[in-house]
C-alpha cells in the first residue's frame, strides 16, 4: 500500500491560506478519483477539494475551523500501489513544499525535548490548532500560560499571530537553544505583525438595547484585505460623465432578438465590460502589477467583475482573456459567472489571476463611487447608475436642451505607477468608445 498526501491546493496569487469548513469524508471511508473530500473557504470563495487518487482516507490532519496554509498536507489517503517496495513509498500531491511546512516538521522533532504538556483541548474547552500547539511547545509555553492568551480567532480561538504577539510582549520563557533557533524561523513570517505596537482604544459602550454581531469569517478577511490595499497603494481618482443614450436605444431594440437567438439576457454590464477590455488593449500599462520595485506587465487581459453576495459580502469572478471575446461571448461569460457567484458555485481558478477590476455601483442606485483597488492590481473602475438627464446637445443648427441617458464613471488607480495623464486618458478613451456606439449595428 502507498500513502498519498492530500494538500491544500493553490487558489490564487493573493490567497495564502484557507479555513476548513467541513469534512465530507471520515477516516476509513473509500474515496473515488476526483471525489470531493473536504470543503474550504477563503476570503474570496468557498470551494471543495477533490481527491487526485482512489483509496481509503486513513488520517485527517486538520479539523473543522482550522486555518491551513496553501501547500499544507491536510489528509492522508492510502492507495493500492503496484511494483517494488521502493515504489510504494509515501508520495505527495505536489512537489512544491512551503517553507512553513518544512519548519513545522523541524519543530515537531525539536519539540520532543520540551516536556510541557499541551493538549488539543484545554480544561476550559478552548481548542488549540496544531500550529499553535507546536509553537507553544517550541517556546516552552505551558498550558496555563496558553490559557491566559486572548484569542482573536473565531469563538476566541488563539491564532498564530496571537501567540507570537504574546511571546513578543509577554513574559520570556526559558527554552533550549536548539528550540529557540527553530522558533525564530517560525516567527520570521509574522515578525512585522507581532512587533506592531498594540494600540489602546476607548472601549465601545454597549447597553441592553444594542445588538452585538460578530463579523463573519469572510467579512474579517475582506476587511483585512481592504485595509492592506489602502496602506499599500497611493489611491487617486479620476471621474468622467458618459452619454450612453445610443447604447440604451440599441439595447432596447435588440435585446429580445438577442435572447431568442442566444438564450441569454443582454444587460448593460457585458456591453460596458466589452468596451473596458478594448480600452485596456489601447493602454496596456494600466494592465500591470507591482512586485517590490519592479512592474509586471500582464500579457492577458483578465477582467474581474465585482459581484455582491446575498449576505452582503463581495466576490470577484474573473473573465479570462476578455479582449478576445465578442459581445455574445462576453454576455455568456458575465451571465454565467454572475449566476454561479450568487449561488456560491464558483471554482477557485475562476476568482484568481485578475488583472483589472470593474464594479457596478450603479446597481445599488449610486451615482458614482471611489472603490478600493483589488491588490495586486493597480486600478479599478466604478460604473455609476444610468440616469435620464437634461443636457446641452450641439447641432449644426445650434445648441438645444434635450433628455439624454448619462452615467458617471470613476477610475481609482495606484499613483505610484499610474499618473494622472494615463488614469484620465483611460476613461476618456472609454467615453469615446461608448459614445460612438453605432445604433444600427447588429450583435
Amino acid at each position: 500500500m502507498a500513502r498519498f498526501e492530500l494538500k491544500l491546493p493553490k487558489m490564487g496569487e493573493s490567497v495564502a491560506e484557507a479555513t476548513i469548513t467541513s469534512w465530507l469524508k471520515e477516516v476509513g471511508d473509500t474515496i473515488e478519483l476526483d471525489e470531493a473530500v473536504v470543503e474550504i473557504a477563503t476570503d474570496k470563495v468557498d470551494s471543495e477539494v477533490p481527491s487526485e487518487v482512489e483509496g481509503t482516507l486513513v488520517e485527517i490532519l486538520y479539523q473543522q475551523d482550522d486555518v491551513v496554509a496553501v501547500g499544507e498536507t491536510i489528509a492522508i489517503i492510502e492507495i493500492e500501489a503496484e511494483g517494488s517496495e521502493d515504489e510504494q513509498a509515501d508520495i505527495s500531491g505536489s512537489d512544491e513544499e512551503s517553507q512553513i511546512e518544512a519548519v513545522e516538521k523541524t519543530i515537531e522533532k525539536a519539540a520532543e525535548v520540551v516536556s510541557t504538556p499541551i493538549s488539543k483541548n484545554s480544561d476550559s474547552g478552548k481548542f488549540y490548532s496544531p500550529l499553535v500547539r507546536n509553537i507553544a511547545k517550541t517556546e516552552g509555553v505551558s498550558m496555563e500560560q496558553l490559557e491566559t492568551i486572548s484569542g482573536s480567532g473565531k469563538d476566541g480561538r488563539v491564532t498564530k499571530e496571537d501567540i507570537l504577539l504574546y511571546l513578543e510582549n509577554g513574559i520570556p520563557v526559558p527554552k533550549p537553544a536548539a528550540i529557540k533557533e527553530v522558533a525564530e524561523k517560525v516567527s520570521k513570517p509574522a515578525q512585522k505583525a507581532a512587533q506592531k505596537e498594540v494600540q489602546k482604544v476607548t472601549p465601545i459602550s454597549v447597553n441592553g438595547e444594542d445588538e452585538i454581531i460578530e463579523m463573519s469569517r469572510m467579512g474579517k478577511l475582506i476587511s483585512k484585505h481592504m485595509v492592506n490595499s489602502v496602506q499599500t497603494a497611493a489611491h487617486v481618482q479620476s471621474f468622467i460623465e458618459i452619454d450612453v443614450t445610443n447604447i440604451v436605444k440599441w439595447r432596447t431594440k435588440v435585446k429580445d432578438a438577442f435572447f431568442k437567438r442566444e438564450g441569454e439576457k443582454l444587460t448593460f454590464t457585458p456591453i460596458l465590460m466589452h468596451a473596458v477590455a478594448a480600452t485596456i488593449k489601447k493602454y496596456p500599462m494600466i494592465n500591470i502589477a507591482i512586485d517590490g520595485d519592479t512592474i509586471i506587465k500582464k500579457k492577458n487581459i483578465n477582467l474581474g467583475m465585482a459581484a455582491a453576495l446575498p449576505d452582503g459580502n463581495l466576490i470577484v469572478p474573473v473573465i479570462k482573456n476578455a479582449d478576445q471575446l465578442n459581445l455574445v461571448g462576453m454576455t455568456k461569460a458575465v451571465n454565467d459567472l454572475a449566476g454561479r457567484a450568487r449561488n456560491n458555485q464558483l471554482k477557485p481558478d475562476e476568482i484568481q489571476d485578475g488583472t483589472y477590476t470593474v464594479t457596478n455601483v450603479g446597481g445599488f442606485g449610486s451615482v458614482m463611487g471611489t472603490p478600493i483597488i483589488n491588490q495586486p492590481q493597480v486600478a479599478i473602475l466604478a460604473l455609476g447608475a444610468i440616469r435620464k438627464m437634461p443636457a446641452v446637445i450641439e447641432t449644426p443648427e445650434g445648441d438645444f436642451i434635450g433628455i439624454r441617458q448619462k452615467m458617471f464613471v470613476s477610475h481609482s488607480y495606484d499613483h505610484r505607477v499610474v499618473n494622472g495623464a494615463l488614469g484620465g486618458l483611460f476613461i476618456k478613451t472609454l467615453k469615446e468608445i461608448l459614445e460612438s456606439w453605432d445604433i444600427q449595428q447588429d450583435f
